[in-house]
């Protein structure tokens, strides 16, 4: 049998022993089917210490705070949304392939500016505004 590979990217490939997958039966609505089918899929991949992945995007990914990430390290991905198991199978898939993804993604640094002095004016002239109405409701204002 050939080994299936998740292609993250045009170099980075995951092959399909990395991934656990676990089929059990689906919560929810599906009448009869839903309690004799085991069409949930439950994808599990070791983010922490995948050889596939390289060591900048294994940090991104394990740096996002993502309930679906255990302490230990490995991502694991819940697929319901279909009544099938080879359709749930693909959506766990294809969201796990997003997740790593964003991990590709490098997040521009963030530069620091200085409001502008036009812009603080605006600010104190509203808050200016802002107290004086406040003022203006106060009952000793009517007194």
């Amino acid at each position: 049998m050939s080994v299936g590979f998740l292609s993250v990217s045009p170099t980075i490939r995951i092959p399909d022993d990395e991934l656990v997958e676990r089929f059990v039966r689906a919560s929810g609505a599906g009448g009869q089917n839903v309690n004799k089918v085991s069409s949930a899929v439950e994808l599990r991949f070791d983010v922490a210490h995948s050889p596939s992945l390289p060591e900048a995007v294994r940090e991104r990914v394990l740096a996002r705070r993502d309930r679906r990430l255990t302490a230990e390290g490995v991502l694991v991905i819940d697929a319901q949304r279909f009544r099938t198991q080879e359709r749930n199978r693909v959506d766990a898939r294809e969201r796990l392939l997003g997740i790593l993804q964003q991990g590709l993604q490098v997040q521009a640094p963030r530069i620091a500016t200085r409001p502008t002095r036009a812009s603080q004016r605006r600010r104190v002239d509203d808050k200016r505004s802002r107290a004086q109405l406040k003022r203006g409701r106060s009952s000793s204002h009517w007194d």
